[in-house]
């Protein structure tokens, strides 16, 4: 029989929920910001090699979260368009809320959720588990990465050609001393970047400050500044 959960044992059964997987692991969540607890559960899932799949429908990652899901083999993302199913699986447990795997719900809000048992109920996780491997289907997995800018030093000289006035993310990097990918996670942390879907997308701040996106055919995207500009 399922399991009525409050906030708090919402969180604790999450929690139980991702430590007690064996096999497999499925966080279907539209909000995607992760505690540190949940971080080192997963952690820890990946060095026992144990498949998770995560699939969220809006991103608030920061870089340096971006950063450390890239270091997880085992874990693979998908990005699902209008996901609002919040639902979370390993091979004996299902839990199905109103809880994002997000901090801030975690912390903040009073919520509800059901927790199912395979073993009791094998019929309704078996209904939980196939809508939820469909999810995973219709989605487009995607590695999440802060590296949009790839090849973008190749692209240096005809960006600069097309624009003498204005430096790429790599040549204005160079110019400040610091590395690509800093300079990149700074761009973002102050606003003149976002992330969108696993993408990065100049911003209405950074456009106000002489920013430019340019597509190269032969190199991909990549950005320009004001030589200037120092964010």
């Amino acid at each position: 029989m399922a399991k009525f959960l409050n906030t708090s044992a919402t969180n604790y059964f999450l929690e139980e929920l991702v430590k007690g997987a064996k096999d497999r692991l499925i966080l279907i969540s539209p909000y995607l910001c992760l505690n540190d607890k949940i971080k080192e559960l997963l952690e820890d899932k990946n060095r026992l090699k144990i498949d998770v799949r995560i699939v969220y429908g809006k991103n608030q990652l920061q870089p340096e979260e971006i950063n450390w899901l890239k270091e997880l083999t085992y874990l693979r993302t998908s990005y699902c368009k209008n996901l609002h199913a919040k639902c979370y699986l390993n091979e004996t447990l299902c839990i199905i809320t109103s809880l994002n795997l997000y901090e801030f719900s975690q912390v903040n809000n009073n919520e509800m959720g059901v927790l199912i048992r395979r073993e009791e109920d094998p019929e309704l996780y078996k209904e939980a588990y196939e809508e939820a491997q469909r999810i995973i289907r219709i989605s487009d997995e995607i590695r999440i990465s802060v590296e949009t800018v790839e090849k973008e030093a190749e692209a240096t000289a005809e960006a600069e050609e097309s624009n003498s006035e204005k430096l790429t993310t790599s040549k204005l990097a160079k110019k400040l001393a610091v590395k690509t990918n800093d300079l990149i996670d700074k761009l973002i942390l102050s606003g003149y970047l976002e992330v969108r879907e696993g993408k990065i997308y100049i911003t209405a701040k950074g456009k106000d400050v002489g920013g430019e996106f340019r597509m190269s055919p032969k190199f991909g995207p990549y950005f320009l500044w004001p030589e200037s500009f120092r964010p």
